[in-house]
């Protein structure tokens, strides 16, 4: 049976000697792990523009043999969600990857601890009872292992390591470490747990590689193929476009790609992918626990005195809630950025001297461009890579669309004839032999077109004036007593234009679009994207001219009938976009409002008239009051009387009148409203 053997120098021992022996005995048992496993190169790449690679590794395995795929710990959870593999023969095992349990877990499990800088001696006291044999050159020592310890430094020596050994023939030997050159575990189990314990140790150091094993039972040599996504750094698009003397101007389009991972592409067949698929992280690799309730039966329980205090209800099984399980901590992603490339390009109007550019594809709603040719980046590296080399339609505008801005933009119209979809980048334009600015255009499907602006027309001036009306009412409805009325709010907008320069030019304005705007007494424009009106407007050499659009929004109010006053009633008739019957229905209204409101004055004059009467009569009788006690002043007082008896029946016959207006006042309110229910119009 093979034994594990720690070897130590005969000419001393130092403390931490054992981490070194560690470190060898560790790294062999990787070794010899990975001896027969086999790389699987990269064959395809496959970009993709939301963060995320396809890989397509291939090549053969001999008999038995197993491929190792080395992964960043936060490419894992892709890998598991993603991995497909093939085989001629169809034979594939299964798969092995590394465990994401932390180290620290993992050596909780094993009988014995190894510190940091821990002396052998404290490792083999741990090891109490198990089997030992120490080589001592012409000796050799078995036993049982009793203790083991530091010895202090004392005035004969200094200070050593010390072991107990309970030999074969029953004698305890204190044994000096350092002077053992091996020592042996007999101990098959001992030997597997060291070996595991000390493989763990130095997989840890590698903490961001993560390998998965493919395991091949097939008898003879074959092909295998893996597939999978693992996040990437987004492609990048950059375009040239290059104006010339020709009718159409040339669209270089080309690829920036950067290789983050750990692995060359050597020759690798490349696609670039842009659209926007779903793609999503879902934990997987991390190990997952489920928190689980804790059941006990009742007779399982002890029996405890009973105490006789009141009924209670008993139930035969008894639910604890478990205590949740810490998940693991979420990993970070961490991409490494590595450097582009940097391209010094000269001004010129002649295009790239590139190799044939490859071919574009449909896919579903996304689309992809394969490089022609076999492609090499290596790891860290990043590339440039064309894609697109032709002609295309486009004609040189000028763009104004910021009134802030007092000059429009030179622009140009990009009409997609490539046969291919263009993804989004920034776009360089060459005009005449000359830079002539940059712009950003978005993604342009086939037979598309895009606007992208990338200078200032310093020749092209343009000012605004803005002027505003309300318009008469246009409509008025009335139904179920709600009078609903139409008008329009118009605003009109003068852009003015200049050309100084003596070349005709073709302005495209944009005039944005207003929510319950619309366009009235104005050019048809061009075409209307999402937020502007686009308006073609020629402008001759050395011109000026001036471009009004008018917008107008139709809005509606809601009132009650019964809440419009009489004057604003007789506005309403006088509207000439009202039919006959309608102003003579509201004619009525208007009518039967007045009365109501003369009733109303009416009311408050007899009301008032009431007040300075008994405001009178309260003088009146102050007066009697203060005269009857006065003698030779009977006249007067009665002179007050009958004027007190002509002011009680002056009342009354106001009280009347008052009575009579409550009720013709009522009598009008009936019919407006009864006529109110009728309107219909």
């Amino acid at each position: 049976m093979e034994t594990l053997s720690l070897s130590m120098a005969s000419n001393g021992y130092m403390s931490n000697g054992y981490m070194r022996i560690a470190n060898c005995v560790a790294g062999a048992a990787v070794v010899a792990a990975l001896a027969g496993a086999a790389e699987l190169p990269v064959r395809t790449v496959v970009l993709y523009k939301h963060g995320v690679g396809y890989f397509q590794r291939a090549g053969t395995l001999a008999p038995g043999e197993s491929a190792r795929l080395d992964f960043r710990s936060e490419e894992m959870n892709d890998v598991l969600k993603s991995l497909t593999v093939n085989s001629q023969s169809g034979k594939v095992n299964g798969l092995r990857y590394d465990s994401s349990i932390p180290l620290a877990e993992k050596l909780n499990a094993f009988p014995f601890h190894i510190g940091e800088g821990q002396p052998l001696s404290a490792v083999l006291d741990q090891l109490k009872g198990a089997r030992a044999e120490l080589d001592f050159g012409q000796q050799k020592v078995a036993g049982g292992i009793v203790s083991a310890r530091v010895v202090a430094a004392s005035q004969t020596r200094p200070e050593f390591e010390q072991i107990t050994i309970l030999t074969d023939l029953g004698d305890l030997r204190n044994l000096d470490i350092s002077a053992a050159s091996s020592i042996h575990f007999a101990d098959p189990q001992l030997q597997l747990q060291f070996r595991d314990y000390l493989a763990a140790i130095t997989s840890s150091r590698s903490k961001d590689k993560k390998s998965v094993y493919i395991d091949s039972t097939d008898s003879k040599p074959g092909e295998v193929r893996a597939s999978y996504i693992i996040p990437m750094p987004a492609w990048k698009s950059s375009y040239r476009l290059l104006f010339g003397s020709g009718d159409q101007p040339m669209l270089e389009g080309w690829a920036i790609v950067d290789n983050t991972t750990a692995d060359d592409w050597t020759s690798v067949k490349l696609s670039l992918v842009s659209g926007k698929p779903i793609s999503f992280i879902s934990e997987l690799y991390n190990p997952k626990y489920i928190a689980r309730q804790t059941a006990e039966l009742a007779e399982d329980k002890a029996v405890g005195p009973t105490v006789h205090s009141g009924a209670g209800a008993r139930e035969a099984i008894t639910m604890q809630k478990a205590s949740p399980v810490p998940p693991s901590a979420p990993l970070q992603n961490r991409f490494g950025r590595a450097d582009s490339l940097a391209m010094a390009e000269v001004v010129s109007t002649q295009p790239s001297s590139v190799s044939e550019a490859g071919v574009s594809r449909e896919i579903a709603d996304l689309f992809a461009y394969d490089i022609s040719s076999p492609v090499t980046v290596r790891k860290n590296e990043s590339v440039m890579l064309p894609f697109l080399q032709q002609k295309i339609t486009a004609r040189k505008l000028v763009l104004y669309s910021d009134s802030s801005r007092p000059n429009p933009f030179h622009a140009a119209e990009l009409s997609n004839n490539a046969g291919r979809t263009l993804d989004g980048g920034p776009v360089t334009v060459y005009d005449a032999g000359a830079y002539a600015g940059e712009a950003l255009v978005e993604t342009i499907k086939m037979g598309d077109k895009r606007l992208i602006s990338y200078g200032v027309d310093l020749g092209t001036r343009i000012t605004t004036n803005s002027d505003s009306r309300n318009d008469d009412i246009r409509e008025i409805h009335i139904r179920n007593g709600i009078m609903t009325t139409r008008a329009a709010r118009v605003q009109k907008k003068t852009y003015a234009i200049r050309n100084v320069d003596a070349r005709e030019k073709t302005l495209i304005l944009e005039h944005p679009v207003r929510t319950a705007f619309h366009l009235i007494e104005t050019a048809k424009p061009l075409e209307t994207a999402r937020d502007v009106y686009r308006f073609e407007i020629k402008l001759a050499p050395g011109s000026s001219l001036d471009f009004p659009v008018t917008e107008e929004n139709v809005y509606d109010n809601q009132i009650s009938v019964s809440s419009v006053n009489p004057d604003m009633i007789a506005v309403y008739v006088r509207n000439r976009n009202l039919t006959d019957a309608a102003r003579r229905q509201l004619q009525q209204v208007a009518d039967l409002k007045t009365a109501i409101v003369k009733a109303d004055a009416d009311r408050r004059a007899l009301d008032s008239e009431i007040r300075n009467i008994d405001a009178d009569q309260q003088r009146n009788r102050q007066n009697i009051t203060s005269l009857s006690s006065v003698s030779g002043q009977q006249q007067q007082v009665q002179d007050y009387a009958r004027k007190l008896a002509e002011q009680e029946g002056q009342i009354a016959a106001l009280r009347v009148r008052q009575n009579q207006l409550d009720q013709q006042k009522a009598k009008y309110q009936s019919d407006l409203d009864a006529l109110v229910a009728r309107l219909d119009f």
